[in-house]
């Protein structure tokens, strides 16, 4: 059944979906004392639940000294929206630091599993741009590279220098695939038809495309596929920025003799201010009123600009910097202007005078603050023992920013977990038992959905009225309503009827009997209802 039975001990302030969740966990055989121990120990798991990093507290009860999935799940009942740092925490003290630290971007090796026949696709992603790092790869490798930007009549021109490319061994970006639907069956015909014993061997076809339904699948199955999303995480986007171009080359980053310590910390600086303003975009609207897609080509640019300064002054031009940063190369794209403010402010805390103080902390706790001048591997070897998550403050945001956002990391670790287990055939017992939790809560759910209204009954009762309007919404909201529950009603007797081998298990039964099984609002039902972010439970108690 979907509906617990037992009495929440502390209703003002442990909401029922938690207190379901701790009930759930009580019918697991090692944890079946967890519902009695609770109540038990109420003050200490209050504590726990108003803990501002529940996951680094010590718990109470039967769970005092607990490690390991134990203590994760215990968490999950009281405070799920720590769940993420609990899982990163849980991975680096068992598995290792390295496997919570995303790798850096490798395009080396990407294009030595590649050859002149075989194509390169770039997966884009909010907030990523391979170009640099394609440029890069070709002064390695001393190549030339054409770009081209496909879109309303650059097809021909594509085709003229992949055949030109071809010929001299250069190498071809075909960028935004998806933005030239109509020009893709040519560039499938063009793939298909490079033949190696043919063409130059230093020859190179990259693409850049966004997740789309018209890019040509045969160019996906063969080539190579790259995704670079941006990191996640202050530490990480530092990391990621100090190893892009041109920061990454060595020869630039001490290129700058007159002012070399400013420069220096002012990169600092500004990676640390493109890491912010990414990361923003996790808290929602606390974060940006629109959420803008800034990208390395705007800090690219930034970089550059600084050392053009640089240069040409005697003393550090903070007001110049500002300018072309904030209102240019990351204001340009900003059409909000409470976002624009935002933005200014928070450029100021690193394009400014103190900032170039010996020591200085860039938080007020002082958890993060600018490293001592040195090389880049120096300052590489310093954002690598930064903390792993920021807190807020490093945003300029409240501790109890990170709820909304913590919560949706939570939502979207364990969705994604449920559709990686639920989907496929099960073998051995686990499809069996999965089978009867279907037609229980199928079950379970028809009992409780309430007969459809009676529409002649409310036609009469409230008829078509000059005087009264709101009748007409009355009886068409009726009727939606019973469309609503005849739909639910003949689906949950079609997926016990499937269970049981009586009619056949279409993709939309199968589909219907997963979302069941991890308690979630079947996706046929939310096509006729009203809209519910609840989960399965929550949304059959408000139903009736």
């Amino acid at each position: 059944g979907m509906e617990n039975k037992h009495m929440n001990p502390a209703p003002e302030w442990l909401n029922a979906k938690c207190w379901d969740a701790v009930c759930r966990m009580s019918e697991m055989k090692k944890y079946n004392i967890f519902k009695e121990d609770f109540t038990q120990c109420l003050p200490d798991w209050k504590n726990i639940y108003d803990s501002l990093d529940p996951q680094d507290q010590e718990f109470p009860g039967a769970f005092a000294g607990e490690r390991g999935l134990g203590r994760l799940c215990a968490l999950r009942t009281i405070r799920p929206d720590k769940i993420v740092l609990a899982v990163q925490k849980f991975v680096a003290e068992t598995m290792g630091e390295k496997f919570v630290k995303p790798p850096p971007f490798d395009l080396q090796s990407c294009y030595a599993d590649s050859s002149a026949a075989v194509p390169l696709v770039f997966i884009l992603s909010a907030g990523s741009d391979p170009m640099g790092a394609v440029l890069r790869a070709a002064d390695q490798l001393k190549t030339h590279v054409d770009p081209i930007s496909l879109g309303q009549g650059q097809g021909p021109k594509a085709e003229k220098l992949i055949s030109r490319a071809k010929e001299k061994g250069t190498w071809v970006v075909l960028q935004n695939c998806h933005l030239a639907p109509s020009w893709m069956t040519t560039l499938e015909k063009i793939c298909e038809d490079l033949d190696p014993d043919e063409i130059n061997k230093g020859f190179r076809l990259w693409c850049t495309t966004y997740p789309s339904d018209v890019f040509p699948v045969s160019v996906l199955q063969n080539g190579v596929k790259m995704t670079n999303e941006p990191p996640k995480g202050i530490r990480a986007n530092l990391l990621g920025s100090y190893n892009s171009d041109p920061i990454a080359n060595d020869e630039f980053y001490e290129s700058c003799t007159n002012h070399g310590f400013e420069f220096r910390r002012l990169i600092f600086g500004l990676c640390f201010f493109h890491a912010i303003v990414q990361e923003r975009r996790l808290y929602g609207p606390l974060g940006w009123n629109i959420p803008y897609e800034f990208n390395e080509s705007d800090m690219r640019i930034s970089v550059q600009q600084l050392k053009l300064f640089l240069d040409e002054n005697d003393e550090v031009p903070f007001k110049a910097l500002s300018y072309t940063a904030g209102e240019c190369n990351y204001g340009g794209r900003v059409t909000d202007d409470k976002d624009r403010r935002t933005l200014l402010c928070i450029l100021e805390r690193f394009y400014r005078p103190e900032f170039l103080e010996v020591e200085h902390n860039v938080t007020p706790s002082g958890v993060f603050r600018c490293p001592e001048d040195g090389t880049r591997a120096f300052f590489i070897e310093f954002i690598d023992h930064l903390p792993l998550v920021a807190s807020p403050e490093v945003f300029g945001l409240h501790d109890n920013a990170t709820l909304t956002k913590d919560q949706n990391d939570t939502n979207t670790l364990l969705n994604s977990i449920l559709d990686t287990e639920g989907g496929g055939g099960k073998g051995g017992g686990a499809s069996g038992s999965k089978d009867d939790v279907i037609s229980s809560v199928a079950q379970d759910i028809l009992q409780k959905l309430p007969e459809n209204y009676d529409m002649e009954y409310a036609q009469l009762k409230y008829p078509v009225l000059w005087q009264e309007s709101m009748n007409t919404v009355l009886c068409q909201e009726l009727i939606r309503f019973n469309n609503l529950l005849s739909m639910m009603r003949d689906s949950l007797v079609n997926i016990q009827k499937a269970v049981k081998g009586l009619v056949v298990m279409s993709s939309e039964l199968e589909v219907l009997g997963n979302q069941l099984f991890i308690n979630r609002i079947p996706a046929m039902w939310k096509a006729r209802s009203y809209p519910s972010l609840k989960p399965l439970s929550g949304y059959i108690t408000d139903l009736q």
